[in-house]
């Protein structure tokens, strides 16, 4: 059993827990960073099958993403533009495959308009939206109770519009359908990225990649931190009080001033507290659930699509593959295409075999690219759902009326223990961007309570 004193215990490896142990350091504060899992890096990981290199987690940065930025600077770690010239694809409900240029979904004009219209309302409503204050919005109460999915009905009768429009905040990001999420929740995603236009912009939001892979930040501040990160250690009882905590994992005992649980709120209750948290976090955590997505890696010898003058960006709000991108490795001779499978789909997909499931992907994208996308030659599903230290992705939101009934005390901390991940962040919400803020604030607060 190894026994530690430090001044701070952080829970959780992630790029969350890692940065805020890096900033404490620089502060001339002793640190243990205790990690689940036999490695660093959270919902970031670089995997390699059948000698295809693969990002199964995170993956993308956004111009901004400044704080993504700034730590990949300071890393030495450079990035490269995802491929993105020629035409795109959009399945429409029918299964007729449709090829277009610039931001729009072919459809006929009355659906554009909405569409177009829509997204007029919603950077309005976004722009009086502080992100790491959503339940002071004008309009909060009412948005948290509304779900998106009814919040889109009641501004517009064109369903193909609304469908387009929840795609992007649903399927793509909360993971969730739009009836299980309130229009508050929505407003927080896109505000999070800056506005909803910058979130449906696929050249914005998924501009760049990280050479190597983005799990490269969490290895390299793990390795600057060495000893000081204990891997295998899942953390199992937390005792705390005025005096500070004692932190107890399955090989290591940790005395501290202070704690920092750098992990998704879902997985919170896994830890016994002694004594127990207030009653006001064990309400808020039970409404609080990750959303559920598949995402699917599929490797050809070549990127045949680019021969044929498509981009690789490929929508389909009615397929099982929602939507896809040319994922291809820098300096890579081969052509990787990543596609989504989303919540009610990705729930779909899981009561089938493991040969059928790939059989109805393959099929699907099949739809955006022609039949020789049924046949990669390494082909891989992100599940993050049977991940026992994760269950779940991208990240964690609210259920109905939790935003405004909870959202204030979602960073509070309680006692020594602090809170600080990608799913409590308002800029960089569910994004690694996020998970830097939120370690950054919470070391700048510890030390400057330590002194």
């Amino acid at each position: 059993m190894i026994e530690r004193s430090s001044d701070v215990v952080i829970v959780g490896a992630g790029v969350a827990g890692l940065t805020a142990a890096t900033r404490l350091r620089r502060e001339g504060k002793t640190v243990t960073v205790l990690e689940a899992r036999e490695r660093v890096g959270g919902r970031l990981e670089n995997r390699d099958v059948e000698g295809a290199f693969l990002e199964i987690g995170g993956q993308w940065v956004s111009p901004d993403q400044t704080a993504l930025l700034e730590t990949l600077d300071e890393l030495g770690i450079p990035t490269y533009e995802r491929y993105r010239e020629g035409e795109s694809v959009f399945v429409d409900r029918a299964r007729e495959r449709h090829l277009y240029t610039g931001d729009l979904f072919p459809a006929p004009k009355e659906t554009q308009d909405a569409i177009e219209a829509l997204t007029v309302q919603l950077d309005e409503l976004v722009a009086q939206m502080d992100p790491d204050r959503p339940w002071e919005h004008p309009q909060a109460e009412e948005l948290d109770r509304i779900s998106f999915e009814g919040w889109l009905a009641e501004q517009t009768d064109d369903k193909a519009a609304r469908e387009a429009v929840a795609l992007f905040i649903a399927g793509a990001m909360l993971t969730k359908p739009p009836h299980a999420f309130s229009a508050l929740q929505a407003l927080l995603m896109a505000a999070s990225a800056g506005s909803f236009s910058n979130l449906v912009d696929p050249d914005f939001i998924l501009d760049r990649r990280a050479v190597g892979g983005l799990q490269g930040v969490p290895l390299r501040l793990a390795e600057a931190l060495g000893e000081d990160v204990l891997l295998g250690q899942p953390v199992r009882t937390i005792h705390w009080g005025d005096e500070g905590v004692v932190v107890e994992s399955d090989g290591a005992v940790v005395r501290a001033k202070k704690a920092i649980l750098a992990m998704a709120p879902v997985l919170y209750p896994r830890i016994t507290f002694d004594p127990p948290m207030p009653r006001l976090q064990h309400q808020m955590h039970q409404h609080i659930s990750m959303g559920f997505v598949i995402k699917v890696h599929a490797v050809y010898e070549t990127p045949f699509w680019r021969e044929a003058g498509l981009s690789g960006t490929a929508f389909g709000p009615y397929e099982v593959c929602h939507e896809a991108y040319d994922n291809s490795n820098h300096e890579d001779s081969r052509g990787t295409l990543v596609g989504f499978v989303s919540d009610r789909f990705a729930d779909e997909m899981f009561r089938l075999s493991p040969e059928d499931r790939k059989a109805r992907i393959l099929d699907s994208m099949a739809q955006y690219y022609g039949d020789e996308a049924r046949n990669p030659v390494v082909y891989y599903e992100s599940d993050w759902g049977t991940e026992e230290w994760t269950r779940g992705a991208y990240a964690a939101s609210f259920d109905l009326g939790g935003l405004v009934r909870y959202g204030a005390e979602l960073r509070k901390a309680v006692g020594p223990m602090h809170f600080a991940c990608s799913d409590l962040a308002g800029l960089g919400y569910q994004h690694v961007d996020g998970a830097i803020r939120m370690g950054r604030l919470v070391a700048g607060q510890i030390a400057e309570q330590l002194g």
